[in-house]
């Protein structure tokens, strides 16, 4: 593990902690090396309803370290192997199976951007900032990076914030749909906890399931299979199901307990 990259249990919840404040959070090689393997413990946790991804000290992400840089690149060899382990740190992320949220306030950029978006939801205080700056380093955002940034806000839009690498405030992020919650800095925590603290005490499965069929869906099944069937039907056998349609008749709030 990281030392800069810390998983913290609060059940129900627990937090993903970018912790390197001086540095506005830049990741390192080390921390993206650490990163799928502490997704995998919050994943195996079956106190864990929600994790969330949050950085130390006003920031958000600065995004890769850039004084990591020489070294990381200095041979194509050396250029893959860090190509491949940030790769597997995001696909690790967006790959995890329970909602995943970016709690975003400060500086969102680059590397940071692209670990916010394999995100299930992004909330921002009013005084987070974006950029997407590949560009000015001479590069391109990957594949990957880009689909998902097309997925949030548009082609259109994400034309825009490539090719430009310009700043955008919380407001005009709220607009393109880059965040989904955007709350003043005095209320942020507030409005992050209330949020947190209903998605938690929802049905576990059931989030699963419609992570699962969310995914189903973006990756090309535009017609019911088999898979997203069973995602569909196997929740009506569960006890969750049996409280929520319960509680819903006896007009209280429905106590999930399902893992």
């Amino acid at each position: 593990m990281s030392e800069s990259l810390r998983l913290i249990h609060d059940p129900p919840l627990a937090t993903l902690l970018l912790d390197r404040p001086q540095r506005r959070n830049a990741m390192t090689r080390a921390m993206w090396l650490a990163l799928p393997a502490l997704l995998a413990e919050a994943a195996a946790d079956a106190r864990v309803a929600v994790l969330c991804v949050q950085g130390a000290g006003g920031h958000f992400c600065g995004g890769a370290d850039i004084g990591e840089f020489a070294e990381s690149y200095a041979t194509p060899e050396a250029t893959a192997a860090s190509n491949a382990a940030i790769s597997a740190a995001v696909e690790a992320m967006a790959a995890f199976p329970k909602p995943i949220i970016a709690i975003i306030r400060g500086a969102c950029v680059g590397g940071g951007v692209a670990l916010a978006l394999a995100c299930d939801l992004r909330f921002a205080a009013a005084d987070a900032r974006f950029a997407v700056t590949p560009v000015r380093l001479g590069l391109a955002y990957s594949h990957a990076d880009t689909w998902r940034l097309v997925r949030a806000i548009g082609a259109a839009p994400a034309r825009d914030l490539l090719f430009t690498a310009r700043l955008v405030e919380a407001t005009e992020a709220l607009r393109l749909g880059l965040i989904e919650r955007l709350w003043p800095v005095d209320d942020f925590a507030a409005g992050c906890a209330e949020q947190l603290a209903a998605l938690a005490a929802a049905s576990r499965p059931a989030l699963r399931h419609v992570k699962a069929m969310l995914a189903a869906i973006e990756s090309g099944a535009t017609a019911e299979t088999a898979a997203t069937r069973a995602l569909f039907a196997d929740l009506f056998d569960g006890d969750d199901f049996a409280e929520g349609y319960q509680a819903f008749l006896d007009k209280r709030p429905p106590t999930f307990r399902a893992r």
